[in-house]
């Protein structure tokens, strides 16, 4: 595993860097989760391209450093990655972006639009409010939640989910809910419509129907129904992961 250091975190970031071909293409993980931990399985499935890849624990969350002074909102997770990527990728790249993920992913197409070669999100939050975990997170104070609920959440066996909460920072986990239920201006979702890289979305049929999905479709925006699986694809249906997102990078890459 590889480390960056980040003035604006004040701490390393880390990383896998997978070989393949280039220009790379950027895993970032959603709340509470870790790249290192939700993709390996997705990127080297037989279903993926021969990519070289770039699997980020975000600032908080898996191997990367969890300063407790750091805001943790998506702005500021996307001008880390910003920074990080001129540094590591300066050729540009293909963003991936799960949930959270998904919003930063696009921020940061929006800061670097001639440097990101295409966009892949799954499910991501594209407005303000929060989803079913985020909510409930931001419902309380900060305190509250690193002292009275956080110690729970990693005790939840039956999730895959508790593996990477576990490793973690409480801080960062409340500070990106809280991030994710005020939202940004102008929204992700219109942000995302009015990006002019290649765009592509990733929903499971297991969370079909859904408002996004509409939404998205009827500006344009491509589709791919992961099947079996539903928000928590790549650990539902990590082959069917693989190949959605395989299928825009090819042919994005073929066009090349």
């Amino acid at each position: 595993m590889k480390a960056w250091y980040s003035d604006i975190v004040g701490g390393n970031v880390r990383y896998h860097d997978l070989p393949g071909d280039e220009p790379p293409l950027v895993f970032i993980h959603g709340l509470g989760c870790a790249s290192s931990y939700d993709y390996p399985g997705v990127a080297r499935n037989p279903g993926f391209p021969n990519q070289r890849v770039l699997l980020i624990d975000l600032p908080g969350s898996g191997f990367s450093d969890k300063p407790a002074g750091f805001s943790y909102t998506t702005t500021a997770l996307a001008h880390v990655l910003d920074a990080m990527l001129q540094d590591i990728a300066p050729d540009g790249c293909y963003l991936f972006g799960h949930s959270m993920g998904g919003s930063i992913a696009i921020e940061l197409a929006t800061m670097q639009p001639t440097r990101i070669h295409g966009l892949v999100v799954s499910e991501p939050n594209l407005s303000g409010g929060g989803g079913t975990f985020s909510r409930g997170i931001a419902s309380l104070d900060e305190s509250s939640f690193v002292s009275g609920i956080y110690p729970t959440l990693a005790t939840n066996a039956s999730s895959p989910w508790s593996g990477s909460v576990a490793v973690t920072s409480p801080y960062a986990i409340w500070r990106e809910a809280r991030s994710l239920v005020r939202g940004v201006t102008p929204s992700w979702m219109k942000q995302f419509c009015t990006l002019k890289m290649p765009r592509a979305v990733l929903f499971g049929a297991l969370s079909l129907p859904d408002n996004d999905y509409d939404t998205l479709t009827h500006n344009g925006i491509e589709t791919y129904v992961v099947p079996q699986a539903g928000h928590s694809m790549a650990w539902e249906n990590p082959h069917g992961t693989a190949v959605g997102i395989g299928f825009f990078i090819r042919r994005w890459t073929d066009k090349k």
